[in-house]
């Protein structure tokens, strides 16, 4: 979890990203169970949870000027990760290897955006078989209470995000 970042090295250790919320944890489980029913062998693969408020303060400074900083939490407003209420996830088949959703994990690219999903499938930029291959991931997600964000296909977060920063405690 957490070994792969989009601005270079790793920037946190796996206990500072191995962690959820009890509400978040257990939406998971929901979604865990409910993915076995949907597609048995498959399996989520947890990729980053809890993350440290200190962490996002360093790629939105190597952002600033770049078009990707919007996909980027900025510090003031507090990641939702750092409050123990987001993860980034994605499905791992029955053979063991993740199923192919278009964009790797924390690849800031033109093809994460799940708002652009329908026009990359229909540019060919995604396959029919990369978005199906999401489909799954956002239903049993969704069975577990958690949302999808718009920039990016494997994010999703417990919660409305106003709610969350105004009511949870951030880890720093």
């Amino acid at each position: 979890m957490g070994l792969h970042d989009f601005v270079g090295p790793k920037r946190h250790d796996e206990l500072d990203c191995a962690w959820l919320h009890h509400l978040a944890a257990t939406g998971l489980a929901c979604a865990v169970a409910a993915l076995h029913r949907l597609a048995s062998g498959h399996h989520l693969l947890v990729l980053d949870a809890l993350r440290p408020h200190r962490v996002p303060v360093e790629p939105w400074e190597f952002h600033d000027g770049t078009g990707l900083r919007q996909d980027v939490a900025d510090p003031p407003c507090c990641s939702i990760h750092s409050l123990g209420m987001a993860l980034d996830v994605t499905i791992v088949g029955p053979g063991g290897d993740e199923l192919d959703m278009g964009s790797g994990f924390d690849k800031m690219d033109e093809l994460s955006p799940l708002r652009l999903e329908a026009a990359h499938l229909a540019s060919g930029a995604l396959t029919s078989t990369q978005v199906a291959n999401s489909e799954p991931l956002r239903r049993v997600m969704a069975h577990g209470g958690f949302n999808g964000i718009d920039n990016e296909w494997r994010q999703f977060d417990m919660f409305d995000r106003g709610h969350v920063r105004e009511t949870f405690l951030r880890v720093e």
